[in-house]
């Protein structure tokens, strides 16, 4: 007995509609699965003409989305491994972060139905419920919310934890949060993968929060600058910074030995007249005086001051430091400017 092997025929209108899907996917820079399941269809709408402009969706079977996909065969194919379910095919010439933000953005909340399974811990917060007394109050209690009487109206006494994230709603709990216009749940486009670039982003890794991704990569390059200028390794953005601190150290040690040098001879001079004028007012008998400096008031403690100038000369090395601190503050405004620029471009 011989058995004869049929080969399954490929509908037209499904090879059309592969094509068409492959065309979708290869016409992005950036394509992602994203799970449509409990989206009302006026909501999706609304939802698409939100995302025009920036991203399209594409709706189809799952066995031809997985086929479209396998199609392509340039990477692109392991987002066939988030094809279950109600999905869609969502594409961007932006880059992932930009999208996960967009469509995290426009996700709404919505009432949670009995049978479903709660994506969070739901509270019912503490504070006057608005229902009048009767037999409300015992729903609350029954679903496990702290709840009585008092001043003429049904108040929950504390933030009750009614049902832990994982959970499923009962019929009780339901109609309890739709009297008390409880919404526990995000309704929205829920982002599965991207494949970007030859590189497949899950969610949780396109989750970072900007700002602070933004000020760790400021604290970082002042760091580095710190770690060139102490280790006196010359880049371009530290050798002027290491330049002028190499000549305040130069100019420090040549005030300090007294080096006629072009450079400090005005800080000499002017280093010995402090002396010269704090000496001259320890003298009482001014006829003891060179005429020039007879009735000169010298500040107090000149010598001291000129010592002090002596001093701050040799710590400009230190200043150096400070001021290189202080250019990294200057550089990082105008880095915000263009780096704001490309962390935009970066994260949308």
């Amino acid at each position: 007995m011989s058995t004869v092997r049929q080969t399954e025929t490929i509908p037209e209108w499904k090879k059309a509609e592969v094509d068409e899907l492959v065309e979708f996917i290869d016409s992005f820079a950036s394509i992602g699965i994203v799970g449509v399941a409990g989206i009302p269809s006026r909501q999706l709408q609304a939802m698409r003409r939100e995302l025009h402009g920036s991203a399209d969706l594409r709706m189809s079977r799952n066995t031809l989305l997985v086929r479209a996909l396998e199609e392509i065969d340039e990477g692109v194919e392991q987002l066939t491994e988030h094809v279950s379910g109600q999905v869609a095919l969502v594409g961007t010439n932006d880059n992932p972060f930009g999208l996960y933000k967009q469509l995290e953005a426009s996700k709404t909340p919505a009432p949670i139905n009995a049978g479903e399974v709660a994506p969070n811990d739901i509270v019912i917060p503490e504070g006057d419920t608005g229902v009048d007394p009767g037999p409300f109050v015992g729903e609350l209690q029954t679903v496990g919310a702290s709840a009585r009487i008092m001043e003429g109206s049904i108040q929950v006494t504390e933030d009750s934890t009614v049902l832990e994230a994982g959970e499923v709603v009962s019929d009780d709990l339901a109609n309890v949060l739709v009297e008390l216009g409880i919404e526990p749940k995000e309704v929205g486009l829920d982002l599965k993968s991207v494949y970007s670039e030859g590189v497949l982003f899950a969610p949780d890794e396109l989750a970072i929060d900007v700002d602070e991704y933004e000020a760790d990569i400021q604290s970082a390059a002042a760091a580095a600058r710190n770690l060139s200028i102490n280790a006196t390794y010359p880049t371009a953005r530290t050798a002027g910074t290491l330049l002028s601190k190499a000549t305040g150290e130069a100019k420090s040690v040549a005030l300090h030995a007294e080096i006629e040098s072009p450079d400090v001879v005005p800080d000499l001079i002017g280093k010995a007249d402090a002396q010269l004028r704090s000496l001259a007012a320890q003298i009482d008998d001014e006829e003891a005086l060179p005429e020039e400096l007879q009735g000169v008031d010298a500040p107090a403690a000149a010598a001291d001051a000129a010592e002090e100038e002596q001093a701050d000369e040799g710590s400009d090395a230190e200043e150096a430091t400070d001021e290189s601190a202080a250019a990294e503050d200057e550089d990082g405004d105008d880095e915000d400017e263009d780096g704001g620029e490309g962390l935009g471009a970066m994260f949308g």
